[in-house]
């Protein structure tokens, strides 16, 4: 006879185990995957919130809703809270946790009690980001790459979110020990490496990049920490210190952190498109290996932000040859992905469509960073809007659409329902829109000049402004709605079998939602995950 734990959905509490405590405190890597959806998706209506409030102060120049230094408070608050409370973690800490060990046929994550410390790590790290806004001298007002020397001279409370950056970099680091531990050791006898989904593939090249670089940006803060503690001259330059040293260090890690973010949307693409194209993938073997190459090749090319801060040329043109070829297997990735819809049986599904929105965007901003990349164009709109725009196309465009598209392709796998088609479907061409008309005039008026950063602007610059202020609402609608047809559907009863898309990975073998406990006993047989031969929608 099964034990409860084999049998009760994993949303479920089993008998004598119920409440908070439940969830909190559980090993499941279920339950910790959820754990960090519901925070995540918490810092990501935070983030967007401050993002609407900056727009808002920004459709006309001088004062509109806030004072300067109000603002710049707002800007800073807004990178910490995106970059490392949602992005970062977004796809792998969530979808990871919730879905590795069942790709891979495993029970659980090489570690348990260190991935629910993990999940601590990151909620002590989120409520100190927020504390440093209350406390102290104010909110910071440094801007989320805490540059030097300012972050050391400011009065406000930049000590405090350097601890919280640290703390939620050593969550970071955890996670990704576990997930190499856990596809090293804990695969099922027959996954070979050539059986793995490409999104574990994904997830095994990020977690290299959290663990090699996430501790560069540890070292990094800590000293920014000594330093304004004991006023040793590190990075400031009046006391002896190298700023460009810290900008070394801080890209170091912050440049492979773009890859921490956007090489886990990738996968979920890679395992969407074969599924709703009802083909194999196209190049399977290149798909994964341009992950890896991603993560090393990303690895190299931190100094090409710092074209303008006085290196030598050789540096200027070593990495400026590198950037471009980091762009090598980015481009293999979409060119395979392409080649897997041309003549498939495409069902255009919410997920499918998110999917291909995240090409889109992802392209339009990889193509844009060819532009930073080169050095020539490079000095013309550094620090301009141009950059704004192609770092919120690549990030947002690639990791926020890859995290909807995983979110609209595993609910009904999580929560055992069905969400509203219609409603996701329109959200889509709501965010798509929106996205377009809040960031692409961004790259023209960085073109003409407008700085990035700036509190104020000149008259000339506030026709984009203001079409960017009108996006920003035309993206809160798609959100909203987003979200609306999402959770509707979440009291209803749970009437979705085991394989409502019709995919071929592991995950889709079992009950909707997955039980506590699952596969005790390696599965028996592993397919290749996008053989679709035999496979059926039962849903």
């Amino acid at each position: 006879m099964p034990s409860p734990g084999e049998t009760v959905p994993f949303l479920d509490p089993l008998p004598g185990r119920s409440g908070l405590t439940s969830w909190i405190f559980s090993t499941d890597h279920k339950r910790i995957g959820m754990l960090y959806l519901w925070c995540i998706l918490t810092m990501f209506a935070v983030g967007v919130v401050i993002g609407v409030l900056m727009r808002l102060e920004l459709i006309a120049p001088g004062r509109t809703i806030m004072g300067a230094q109000t603002y710049n408070a707002m800007f800073t608050l807004h990178g910490v809270v995106m970059i490392f409370l949602f992005v970062i973690p977004g796809i792998p800490a969530a979808f990871g946790n919730i879905l590795l060990p069942l790709q891979i046929g495993a029970e659980d994550v090489s570690f348990p009690r260190l991935n629910i410390f993990s999940w601590w790590l990151y909620l002590t790290g989120a409520v100190l980001a927020v504390t440093s806004l209350f406390t102290g001298g104010g909110p910071p007002d440094t801007g989320w790459t805490f540059y030097v020397p300012f972050s050391e001279r400011t009065t406000t409370n930049v000590s405090l979110a350097v601890v919280a950056v640290f703390i939620l970099g050593f969550s970071s680091i955890l996670t990704g020990l576990n997930f190499i531990t856990t596809i090293h050791r804990l695969r099922a006898p027959k996954m070979s490496w050539g059986k793995l989904p490409l999104f574990v593939w994904s997830l095994y090249a990020t977690a290299w990049i959290q663990l090699l670089a996430t501790p560069v940006l540890g070292v990094t803060v800590a000293l920014v920490f000594i330093e304004r503690l004991l006023g040793i001259g590190l990075f400031d330059p009046a006391k002896g210190g190298d700023p460009l040293l810290y900008q070394h260090l801080f890209w170091i890690y912050s440049h492979p952190a773009v890859y921490i973010m956007i090489v886990p949307a990738m996968g979920v693409v890679s395992d969407i498109i074969p599924a709703f194209a009802r083909k194999s993938i196209f190049g399977y073997k290149a798909i994964a290996v341009s992950s890896l190459a991603i993560a090393f090749a990303g690895s190299l090319v931190w100094a090409h932000h710092m074209f303008t801060s006085g290196m030598s040329d050789t540096a200027v043109l070593v990495f400026s040859f590198l950037t471009f070829v980091v762009a090598i297997p980015s481009a293999v990735k979409v060119f395979n992905w392409v080649a897997t819809l041309y003549k498939g049986s495409i069902h255009l599904e919410p997920p499918l469509l998110f999917a291909l929105g995240f090409i889109f965007l992802f392209s339009a901003g990889g193509l844009t960073g060819l532009v930073l990349g080169s050095a020539g164009t490079d000095i013309h709109v550094h620090d301009t809007y141009f950059v704004v725009a192609h770092f919120h196309y690549v990030i947002f465009g690639g990791t926020g659409f890859g995290l909807f598209a995983a979110m609209h392709f595993w609910f009904p796998k999580i929560f055992g329902r069905m969400y509203d088609r219609k409603l996701a479907n329109a959200s889509w061409y709501l965010l798509v829109g929106g996205f377009n008309m809040l960031y692409f005039p961004m790259f023209l008026i960085g073109l003409m000049g407008m700085p990035r950063r700036y509190y104020d602007y000149l008259p000339m610059y506030q026709t984009g402004h203001i079409i960017s202020t009108v996006g920003s609402w035309v993206l809160v609608a798609g959100l909203v709605t987003m979200f609306w047809g999402l959770s509707k559907c979440l009291r209803g009863p749970r009437t979705v079998g085991r394989n409502p898309w019709g995919a071929a990975t592991l995950e889709w073998t079992l009950p909707s939602p997955p039980p506590h406990l699952t596969f005790l006993d390696p599965p028996d047989e592993v397919p290749s995950p996008y053989s679709y031969a035999g496979v059926k929608r039962d849903a």
